[in-house]
């Protein structure tokens, strides 16, 4: 299995989602997406979602549950989501994010989501603990 795995954060607070709009590369800027990045080897999933949180937001998040499904990313890479819950931290964008916006459920597709994590975005708003 060569596929590199990149993990996604669905981070909710007070029932809102957490989106952030890349500042980089160039061909992702200004697009949205659910916070994560790439698996290290050896890394476990769960474990690359808190360390991606942390070193892209600055906060303590704690993995909820796994997302169904999977969704390809460009480059051979797949994108797996896992809801998660702030522990503590506010959020702030410090790695390849200009800005980050907590969307209320009637507010989420307002952003121009990366066309990658809408499949995403959809299945994780279908859990019935999304909400929470």
């Amino acid at each position: 299995m060569n596929e590199r795995i990149v993990v996604g954060a669905a981070l909710y607070d007070d029932g809102r989602l957490l989106a952030a709009r890349r500042s980089a590369p160039p061909e992702l800027a200004g697009g949205w997406e659910l916070p994560g990045g790439k698996v290290e080897p050896g890394e476990r999933d769960e474990d690359a979602l808190v360390r991606e949180l942390r070193e892209e937001l600055g906060v303590r998040a704690e993995p909820v549950g796994r997302v169904p499904g999977e969704w390809p990313l460009p480059g051979g890479c797949v994108l797996r989501v896992w809801t998660a819950r702030l522990v503590s931290g506010e959020p702030r964008p410090l790695e390849d994010h200009d800005e980050l916006r907590w969307l209320a459920p009637d507010q989420v597709w307002s952003v121009d989501w990366l066309a990658a994590d809408v499949p995403a975005v959809e299945a994780a708003l279908a859990l019935p603990h999304a909400a929470h």
